[in-house]
């Protein structure tokens, strides 16, 4: 793993805020101390275009997708996009793939979702020798390209990071990735999770670190909303399949069973409430900015060296869940200290 100073990020955009809205909070971001801005990619904006706005409004933020997927787009297609934002933002972009989910890419876009970790590694090499300018022949396990090569050189590396949970993909980050981005786990599952990186990095063939990056779940506001927003996103999200075994993997079946259960009968609303409440201290921070701090900290020790904040806000109309995720941002930027 890399020991260079620790990063601070946010997501983008925010819950409620037009795009076009986000260029002055991007500039100020930047001047309260931010490194880095990334983006998601599931069923709102795509990954690509906010960090176009955040490329001109900024000059030093790092700029990131957490995560595009890698059969929604072809290999060739996703060369040329991190191409144009690298154009933009020359040494500031971060390409981050990931195999993205069954849902997403068969019944939302109408693909095949086989062989996914495959998948990931054949489109990863592609990328990678269409960044350095190579003219790409390739005839691999899941995909084939032939003859493809940037007519726009790109002058300035681009970092991929790979997006991981249980140990195949996390040995794939540190096998192949220059970082490997963590997503939905608390402070004390970070080292079981950079233990499987590690072991993949054994097997790199060039030199160089992996950098942890970790998307951390922030839900400011009154602590009881607060506190019913974070169940009702945890819920969500752990009864994904994927996410499920996930947290079976990190030991807390036992712990989540009664609260799977009530969700597959359709019993939602006692599904939420059946969720420990260490579960939910754990994988959403709440409370006063000293104690989200407090939180955060935790994750940069566990080894995490890049925090990226998905701000969850609770009010329900638009204009409002945009002013708590600002307020939120300015109130645990660094600048502001306590």
């Amino acid at each position: 793993m890399t020991d260079r100073p620790p990063r601070l990020g946010f997501t983008i955009p925010f819950d409620g805020l037009p795009l076009r809205r986000h260029q002055d909070i991007l500039r100020q971001a930047e001047m309260a101390g931010f490194t880095d801005a990334w983006t998601s990619e599931v069923d709102g904006l795509d990954g690509f275009t906010p960090l176009a706005l955040a490329a001109l409004a900024t000059e030093r933020l790092r700029l990131g997708v957490a995560i595009a997927g890698a059969f929604t787009r072809g290999p060739a297609l996703l060369a040329m996009t991190a191409a144009g934002l690298a154009e933009l933002a020359p040494g500031r972009f971060c390409l981050g793939l990931g195999t993205s989910s069954g849902v997403i890419v068969e019944q939302w876009n109408s693909l095949r979702f086989e062989r996914p970790l495959a998948r990931l590694a054949d489109v990863v090499t592609v990328v990678r020798e269409a960044l350095r300018g190579e003219k790409v022949e390739e005839e691999l396990a899941t995909i084939a390209v032939h003859g493809f090569r940037l007519s726009r050189p790109v002058h300035s590396e681009v970092p991929i990071f790979l997006a991981a949970l249980r140990p195949r993909a996390l040995h794939l980050a540190g096998a192949v990735g220059d970082g490997v981005i963590l997503n939905w786990l608390a402070a004390r599952d970070v080292p079981k999770a950079l233990a499987e990186v590690d072991r993949g990095a054994a097997e790199r063939k060039w030199a160089g670190t992996v950098e942890p990056a970790c998307r951390v779940f922030v839900c400011p506001g009154e602590e009881e909303a607060a506190e019913r927003v974070a169940r009702r996103t945890i819920a969500a999200y752990l009864t994904v399949p994927v996410y499920a075994t996930f947290h079976r993997w990190l030991g807390r079946g036992p712990a989540l069973e009664p609260m799977m259960a009530a969700w597959r009968d359709g019993r939602r609303r006692e599904a939420t409430a059946l969720l420990p409440d260490e579960v939910v201290r754990e994988l959403v921070l709440t409370g006063t900015p000293k104690e989200v701090r407090a939180g955060l900290e935790a994750y940069r020790a566990a080894g995490v060296r890049t925090i990226i904040l998905q701000l969850i806000p609770t009010a329900s109309e638009s204009e409002a869940r945009a002013q708590q995720c600002v307020e939120a941002l300015w109130a645990l930027a660094p600048s502001s200290g306590e």
